[in-house]
């Protein structure tokens, strides 16, 4: 059941630190329970250990990681007279993002280590690095899509 109407997608306003919007929804995705000056402080903590670590400007390697980890191609369950097939699709770019910073994030809070900061500036070079679980979940998902790429044809 689908509903009638989407809701309009709400604006989001740059972060203080950077002037990113990419910041400010990676700090609201790691927002827990409405608290939004904790998940601030949490995440320009990981970018200046992410930066005396590499010794590189913090918001690239933010960007880089996010490059390295949104995923280009994915499959969607399609079901065709009786059977399920898994259609390869292309991301839209939003969801693009979406899927990163979720990857990065569930990514950082199973890794092992000290506090979250450490955690999160670990996981955003390796993404940076091209290596991690996040980059890993990207090139598994690609894989499916490659896969399943007999069934191209049943785009939704």
């Amino acid at each position: 059941m689908s509903r009638r109407n989407r809701p309009e997608r709400r604006e989001i306003l740059p972060d203080v630190r950077y002037n990113s919007v990419q910041v400010q929804s990676f700090i609201n995705r790691i927002m827990k329970n409405g608290k939004k000056s904790v998940a601030t402080t949490l995440v320009y903590d990981a970018f200046e250990l992410m930066a005396k670590r590499s010794g590189k400007d913090a918001l690239e390697l933010f960007q880089t990681a996010l490059k390295n980890t949104m995923p280009i191609m994915e499959v969607k369950p399609r079901r065709v007279g009786g059977a399920t097939y898994q259609v390869p699709m292309e991301v839209p770019t939003y969801r693009q993002f979406a899927l990163a910073t979720r990857w990065i994030v569930a990514a950082s809070r199973s890794r092992s280590g000290k506090s979250f900061s450490e955690k999160l500036a670990g996981e955003l070079l390796d993404a940076a690095n091209n290596t991690g679980s996040a980059v890993r979940k990207r090139e598994e998902t690609h894989r499916m899509a490659e896969a399943n790429r007999a069934f191209s044809h049943y785009r939704v």
